[in-house]
């Protein structure tokens, strides 16, 4: 039987946050069962198991970062856009780092709900390099670079590799403009 107000909602969500304060390593059935108030085999009703739940958790991941990224963009293109959408991808992983992680380290990307998660990510960025006219393999290798460069920033400052007094935000933000201006050089 059921408990009363558990769903895969309620699982999911309970994995997000304990992901977010502990690490997706750090995640466990029993820990979610008990911060659900539930015994752990209640929680195979909702999930078929903990990499069920750890491929949801890149899903929402994904999904998630996604949106950020997106509400980011809104009223802005080329350089600003670009720039808005390297601020909006750290902040997720401050934000979020459980989540962060899960889609850092997805657990199989054949998945196809996860693949098209992901391709829906690239798509997006590479609607938002359109105005450059790059070619699709210039404008893939540019999403890679830009990735990679922001991706990185997150991982060292996750793992406080930015000991310095320096403004963090300032530093990506040069990062960032650095990287468009090699951008614009390309395609001038």
């Amino acid at each position: 039987m059921q408990r009363q107000g558990l769903d895969a909602e309620n699982v999911l969500q309970a994995a997000v946050e304990m992901a977010d304060t502990q690490g997706v390593e750090g995640l466990t059935l029993a820990a979610i069962a008990a911060k659900l108030n539930v015994k752990t085999p209640s929680l195979y009703n909702h999930i078929k198991g903990l990499p069920d739940l750890r491929m949801q958790l890149s899903r929402r991941g994904l999904m998630l970062i996604k949106a950020a990224m997106v509400d980011a963009v809104i009223g802005k293109a080329k350089d600003d856009a670009l720039l808005a959408v390297g601020f909006a991808y750290v902040n997720f992983a401050r934000k979020h780092p459980g989540l962060y992680e899960a889609i850092s380290t997805l657990p199989d990307y054949e998945d196809p709900e996860l693949k098209e998660a992901g391709n829906e990510v690239v798509l997006f960025l590479l609607r938002i390099l359109a105005p450059y006219g790059l070619s699709e393999e210039d404008a893939l290798h540019v999403v890679r670079g830009f990735r990679s460069m922001v991706h990185g920033f997150a991982s060292l400052e996750h793992r406080n590799g930015f000991r310095m007094g320096l403004e963090r935000d300032e530093s990506l933000r040069r990062m960032l403009l650095t990287y468009l201006k090699g951008l614009r050089a390309s395609v001038d």
